[in-house]
């Protein structure tokens, strides 16, 4: 069963924007957040496009999970979605219109930190329209390829996320573990700075396919075999953290607040999705028929 609660709904005050290069087509990208109306939701413009394309960030606009979360149909498509919307999730923004002049957000520092502070800069009003919040009174699992991810009940209301990363043995990241409760200042403070990483093996390859042609290893985090190459850690299990930063973006296609902890092992966008998939079509069949709380 899924419990229903309500709380109300949050724009920003005022217009806000940012530019940097994008980490895979190397686009010089102007980005700027909207405020919008209730019920909205979160909508990506693509103002390149002529005329101008709206792409709704919903769970139904996934078109691609491969290292990064890819919404719309080509042409009209944007990826590497998840930092703006671990950003706009962290700080409970319900109602946005993120306009892009190209095919993807700026790449910034690979956390979501310069997102949250041009939101904070932009400040946030409530909204007269109330936005359901879930609690799941039974888990919900998933699994795919030794992965899995698994949202339980909890007393509190609260969603709390457990990441367990491993790599195996001969991998140059470190098992790590990170436990977060998710709030606005939590968000901020503990997991917004936390860094996208990659395998040098993976960002030869990468290059290889013609991407990130204008993006270094010291943009991001690319782990070579001693560690990080030409970077520091910012924490010393950041890896795990930005794990946590990206499934609260994923999370966010599901157009709802969740209430329970999230246990998440070796998982990665395809499961975060599939968990997001798997909520919907409970919520839809009624087979977790929602009732409303007292």
């Amino acid at each position: 069963m899924i419990r229903i609660t309500y709380r109300y709904q949050r724009t920003i005050a005022r217009p806000a924007e940012l530019t940097g290069v994008g980490f895979l087509t190397g686009a010089s990208v102007t980005l700027r957040f909207h405020p919008a109306p209730p019920s909205t939701g979160v909508v990506f413009v693509r103002t390149d496009l002529k005329p101008p394309v709206q792409i709704p960030a919903r769970i139904e606009q996934v078109t691609g999970t491969a290292r990064r979360t890819t919404l719309g149909f080509a042409p009209a498509q944007v990826a590497l979605v998840e930092h703006v919307l671990a950003a706009l999730a962290g700080m409970r923004i319900d109602n946005c219109y993120v306009e892009l002049n190209a095919p993807e957000p700026p790449g910034l520092d690979g956390s979501a930190l310069r997102f949250v502070q041009a939101l904070r800069q932009a400040g946030a009003v409530l909204q007269p329209a109330r936005r359901p919040i879930c609690h799941v009174e039974a888990p919900v699992v998933v699994t795919q390829n030794g992965a899995t991810l698994a949202l339980h009940p909890v007393a509190e209301d609260e969603l709390k996320i457990s990441y367990a990363l491993d790599y195996g043995l001969n991998s140059p990241i470190d098992r790590q573990l990170y436990t977060q409760a998710v709030t606005p200042q939590n968000f901020l403070n503990e997991v917004a700075c936390s860094r996208t990483f990659i395998l040098e093996s993976e960002a030869e390859e990468l290059k290889r396919q013609g991407l990130g042609a204008r993006t270094s290893a010291a943009d991001l985090l690319v782990f070579g075999r001693r560690g990080p190459i030409d970077n520091r850690l910012r924490f010393a299990n950041e890896p795990a953290r930005h794990k946590v930063l990206d499934i609260i973006g994923d999370l966010s296609l599901f157009g709802r607040d969740l209430r329970g902890h999230l246990v998440a092992y070796r998982s990665g966008h395809p499961l975060n999705i599939e968990l997001v998939r798997k909520l919907k079509e409970r919520m839809a069949h009624g087979r977790d028929a929602p009732r409303l709380a007292a």
